[in-house]
């Protein structure tokens, strides 16, 4: 019996338990999943939870304070803007903008930049030379500043935002797929599917590119929270989403007038922004401590 108990082999986690156990051990990863988690369902399910439309003006009803100051309306739970918009809705519509902005760059970024730079590290030469000076161009300018002249030229709204912070944000993608891509191409698997006859498409999709899918995942992570913040910043100047949509960015910039008088009609815009950033940073800490078994605890 003794023999047979020592004869049991105990198998290995799989891959999904190993990614959990390994994310799960840094705390601050985990509270910000927790908080993102939170952000999206009160994103995908604002229609519901919200008290009120977001652009809806109730007259005689302007500047109120949240529930804890005194001359606060029950209404209200957080209070109204200049205009007597209730924030609580509009915060939670701005949620929605904001995630709607941070993942439709990641996603365009993400897919343009992997295409170009999976062409820069397969063909070389003078593609590879076009790819990286133009990605190198776009990054010597500051994002903020290449962000400004993009929309001076195509104008402010949603839609020009997503395309403006795409191509600011696209050089990251492109270096980092094409390095990860130059350094498994010379790999001995992918020598063998070159004598195997395997097309030059398939081969830097369905074998490289998985290889290369661990950093590209947690810069993906970082990138939704720059492109947040990149958004909002735009908003805050005027360039970004348009009134009276409920963008955070949009809402500071209404709303800096009463910095002073009303503190907390520009204060819970800003704090949604923060704590929304921080969340995803900590979250793509946590999964760059996961995906790269370097850097998991012994």
């Amino acid at each position: 019996m003794a023999s047979e108990a020592l004869s049991v082999q105990v198998k290995p986690p799989g891959p999904f338990r190993a990614f959990w156990s390994a994310f799960s051990e840094n705390r601050g990863a985990v509270l910000g999943l927790v908080v993102v988690v939170f952000v999206v369902v009160v994103a995908l399910l604002a229609p519901l939870l919200a008290p009120h439309d977001p652009v809806e003006q109730f007259k005689g009803a302007t500047r109120l304070p949240p529930f804890w100051k005194e001359g606060a309306d029950p209404r209200f739970w957080l209070g109204t803007d200049a205009v007597g918009r209730d924030m609580l809705s509009r915060l939670m519509y701005g949620a929605r903008v904001s995630l709607f902005i941070g993942l439709s760059v990641m996603l365009v970024s993400m897919v343009v930049g992997v295409a170009m730079g999976l062409a820069a590290a397969w063909f070389g030469g003078l593609v590879d030379v076009i790819i990286i000076r133009v990605m190198d161009l776009i990054m010597a300018i500051p994002s903020l500043v290449l962000a400004i002249l993009i929309i001076a030229v195509i104008g402010p709204s949603l839609t020009n935002t997503i395309i403006a912070v795409t191509i600011v944000y696209l050089p990251r993608y492109v270096r980092l797929v094409r390095a990860s891509a130059l350094a498994e191409l010379s790999r001995d698997y992918v020598t063998a599917a070159k004598v195997a006859g395997v097309g030059p498409f398939r081969l830097m999709t369905v074998t490289v590119l998985p290889n290369c899918l661990a950093p590209l995942i947690v810069q993906a992570a970082l990138g939704v929270s720059d492109a947040i913040l990149e958004a909002a910043g735009l908003g805050f100047l005027g360039l970004g989403a348009q009134p009276p949509m409920p963008e955070w960015g949009a809402m500071l910039a209404d709303t800096r007038d009463l910095m002073l008088s009303h503190p907390w009609v520009m204060a819970f815009p800003g704090l949604c922004i923060l704590v929304t950033v921080m969340a995803i940073n900590l979250m793509g800490d946590g999964l760059r401590d996961a995906l790269d078994p370097r850097l998991r605890k012994s």
